[in-house]
């Protein structure tokens, strides 16, 4: 049983709280640690103490800044076995899902290095008689990051990385269920040089969100997580004059057309659907094929690729496909929107409701689950599963299906299959969806561009990474420049404007 402590003003420091929320080995469902929840009092505390660091590294040279982010880099890459064992065995993915959890994040890394580039201002000669404007990007101050449980090194690196690089301090808030890998982080910050004070990470609950959000120093809040939180959040933050860029949750759906490459489309959908066992925001939840033969070859291809799917703890090697729930209760409500789906008159193809591991028989496993005639009035099409479950929705036509697609409350991803460009080129056009993948099942875009749902998926106007989160993390300031000649006259200078 070990303790998982605050991470304050350069040093791993108790919880003074008292209280503590129990961390879970999903693979045996048996408690493994405990982490400290903070109190409202713990939280101002460290929010004052990265205040008091953030002047200093503001003024510290963006390029200064962006050789921290390089070793910063360089030390991920080397603990990386170190942060993947300790990821999976809180989180129960994959190992080699959990390094891929870490390279994304490490990409975001990478892309900081440029933060000199990023924090251009801009600059106009001769804007008037004798003036010139000028703009410059400065931080913000104190900003926070408010992270889920299902990227524990990915997302608060998404956060922290071009905010710290910005000149700002940062209050982390990890999920209290993978709380480790972020103090692993912030210890590997320090290393790479980044001042005390800079980097402080505060575990806890909705106190210690309510804490971030009324609190008058912290100038900015990114989160992600489920539609309802995010919604509050922002609300929330708004309210209190704070920025506020807050990622909600998805039904992202994958259209095959009639002319796709079935095998592929197949193969697609199973690494899309289940892998890192649907716990993911681009997971694709929702198989749209387009016309009746399309939809039964397509099960037809999709049974035996599911049924090879192995399941089960990180520790078992590198070719599992993927593990445990994160934790009993997301178990059980995942095998409770299954039971609707029978309920509600889908066709259940496998059911992956009874799965047991011998040895594992406590772990929160579902095993891959497809359904097929499902309808959007079912809750098993309205809700964010989260969970290794694939609905099938047949389409008469691709107006049918692309119609869905539009109507869906979410728009994060979504995904088309198809050999014809002129249907992907509308696809792409028309879909009101953030992020479209063509002929590519979970369209993550490269650290360098930017990543953002749209509808009931994110609230707020910019992105997360890219050029949007030095947007996200400044604010422009614009000079307007006069200068005067000199004249020197009997000894004296006098002042002539410039015409």
């Amino acid at each position: 049983m070990y303790e998982v402590e605050h991470w304050i003003n350069g040093q791993r420091v108790k919880g003074a709280s008292g209280r503590f929320a129990d961390v879970y080995n999903p693979a045996t469902g048996e408690v493994q640690g405990k982490v400290s929840l903070a109190s409202p009092a713990e939280l101002d505390a460290a929010v004052n103490k990265a205040a008091a660091a953030q002047a200093d590294w503001a003024r510290v040279n963006p390029q200064r800044r962006a050789r921290v982010m390089m070793k910063f880099a360089q030390l991920i890459e080397r603990d990386m076995d170190k942060l993947a064992e300790t990821l999976s065995r809180e989180h129960g993915k994959t190992l080699p899902d959990a390094k891929g959890d870490i390279q994304r994040g490490l990409e975001v890394v990478e892309v900081c290095m440029g933060a000199p580039h990023m924090l251009k201002g801009e600059y106009t000669d001769s804007g008037g008689p004798g003036i010139d404007l000028y703009s410059m990007r400065q931080p913000l101050g104190v900003v926070a990051g408010i992270t889920p449980f299902n990227f524990p090194a990915m997302i608060p690196l998404w956060k922290l990385a071009p905010a710290i690089s910005a000149g700002n301090a940062m209050v982390l808030k990890p999920s209290e269920r993978t709380p480790s890998t972020s103090v692993m982080l912030a210890e590997l910050l320090q290393e790479a040089g980044l001042p005390d004070g800079v980097l402080q990470v505060v575990h806890g609950d909705k106190e210690a969100v309510d804490a971030i959000l009324d609190n008058d120093v912290v100038q900015a809040v990114g989160f992600v997580g489920s539609t309802p939180i995010a919604q509050y959040i922002y609300g929330r933050a708004a309210a209190n004059g704070k920025r506020a860029q807050c990622f909600g949750g998805a039904k992202n759906h994958m259209i095959i057309m009639p002319d796709a490459d079935m095998e592929k489309a197949a193969d697609a959908l199973v690494g899309a659907g289940y892998g890192a066992a649907g716990e993911r925001c681009m997971a694709i939840s929702v198989a749209v094929p387009v016309g009746h033969e399309t939809a039964d070859r397509l099960v037809e291809l999709l049974v035996p690729r599911i049924e090879k799917l192995k399941v089960g703890p990180y520790t078992a090697g590198d070719d599992l496909d993927y593990g445990p729930l994160i934790t009993g209760q997301a178990m059980e409500r995942v095998k409770g929107l299954i039971s609707s789906g029978v309920d509600q008159g889908a066709t259940l193809v496998t059911d992956g409701r009874d799965f047991k591991l011998q040895g594992y028989e406590n772990g929160f496993f579902v095993g891959p689950t497809l359904f097929d005639n499902v309808t959007p009035e079912m809750d098993i099409y309205r809700e964010e599963i989260f969970g290794p479950v694939l609905s099938q929705v047949r389409a008469a036509s691709y107006e049918d299906a692309l119609g869905l697609v539009m109507d869906n409350d979410y728009g994060n991803g979504t995904a088309i299959f198809t050999a014809d460009g002129d249907t992907a080129r509308d696809f792409a056009s028309r879909v009101n969806v953030g992020m479209v993948g063509i002929n590519f099942p979970i369209p993550v875009p490269l650290s360098y561009h930017t990543f953002g749902g749209w509808k009931k998926s994110a609230f707020g106007d910019l992105n997360q990474y890219g050029p949007d989160a030095f947007r996200f993390y400044t604010r422009t300031k614009t000079v307007t420049s006069r200068w005067f000649s000199h004249v020197k006259e009997g000894g004296e200078f006098h002042f002539k404007a410039m015409d």
